[in-house]
């Protein structure tokens, strides 16, 4: 006889479950090259977020969490892979010379995973929004405050720590060489 348990109704929603995590890795792997397209939809969604509070007039903490982990984010894609610090005390370091070995900066949170993380970030804010146990009442002016010091010390920190080690976490395009320029000494020695 067949088993009497409830593997016959967990079986279609197991093979929707894995159906739909199929599609959405599909998706998310279409939509990996399409960079300003991703940042819009998430832009969309933090508007949608926005006016969801505002005329609620309410979670401001859930919002004070959501910029607390926004924060936490865009230190990981800020920050480089291998920590330079870290690395001095190996004997290993960043290069200093023209000599020393080229080693490119590879993020932490590479750029995918923090518009990833940071777009369901604000689907599950929005959606706690609909429920009143995470409208906890606070004077929302002290935690904006708190959260501008917050991300300006934060900021301040990882600023120093970039200038120190000398990296910049952005890159604008291919960097273009330009060969030797020949000075009037170099092209008479040439002639002769």
């Amino acid at each position: 006889m067949d088993g009497a348990g409830g593997d016959g109704a967990a079986a279609p929603l197991a093979k929707w479950r894995n159906d739909f995590s199929r599609e959405f890795q599909k998706f998310l792997d279409r939509s990996t090259p399409h960079m300003v397209e991703r940042w819009l939809g998430t832009s969309v969604a933090a508007l949608i977020y926005m006016l969801r509070v505002y005329y609620v007039q309410g979670f401001y903490i859930v919002t004070y969490g959501l910029g607390i982990y926004i924060l936490n984010l865009l230190i990981g894609f800020l920050s480089p892979k291998v920590d330079p610090e870290l690395e001095v005390l190996d004997g290993a370091s960043l290069p200093t010379k023209g000599s020393d070995e080229f080693k490119p900066f590879i993020r932490r949170l590479p750029e995918f995973k923090f518009w990833y993380a940071i777009t369901k970030a604000f689907c599950v804010a929005f959606v706690m929004t609909f429920f009143s146990v995470f409208d906890v009442p606070v004077f929302w002016p002290i935690l904006l405050c708190y959260w501008l010091v917050l991300f300006v010390l934060t900021m301040k920190r990882q600023i120093v720590h970039m200038m120190k080690y000398k990296y910049v976490p952005f890159s604008i395009g291919k960097q273009r060489y330009t060969g030797k320029k020949t000075g009037a000494s170099s092209s008479s020695s040439m002639r002769d």
